[in-house]
């Protein structure tokens, strides 16, 4: 069983032009460090590189995935009939992640932490 990226299309980009993406590259990323840079874990692990073939040109772009892709695997993406570099798969256009909140809940939740700790070596003098 091949796998096959899987991505949900916004309603502009449904009615983008189809074409078909080769796998250049698949390349595991090893997770804690981005848990560690950005106190969120992720289940995503692989960062897939692809290239297709749109407007006489060849473009490129990447993404993540939870399981590998093998190179040479084609699959179908849309792109932007007026922007040919724009794609469904496109890390860019992708819609955002729900990073953003949690990363300010960390950072309030550490300085209250810290305050919280300041106030009971403070107490002990």
């Amino acid at each position: 069983m091949n796998p096959q990226p899987t991505h949900e299309l916004t309603p502009e980009q449904a009615d983008w032009p189809e074409a078909l993406a080769t796998v250049t590259a698949c390349k595991y990323e090893f997770g804690a460090g981005r848990a560690l840079a950005f106190g969120i874990p992720t289940t995503k692990h692989f960062r897939i590189s692809y290239n297709y073939f749109a407007n006489d040109e060849i473009h490129t772009g990447e993404f993540t995935s939870a399981k590998a892709i093998p190179q040479g695997h084609l699959f179908p993406i849309h792109y932007n009939p007026d922007a040919a570099h724009q794609n469904s798969h496109d890390v860019a256009s992708a819609p955002q992640s729900t990073r953003g909140p949690m990363f300010v809940i960390g950072i309030i939740g550490s300085i209250i932490l810290s305050l919280a700790w300041f106030a009971v070596l403070r107490g002990c003098h």
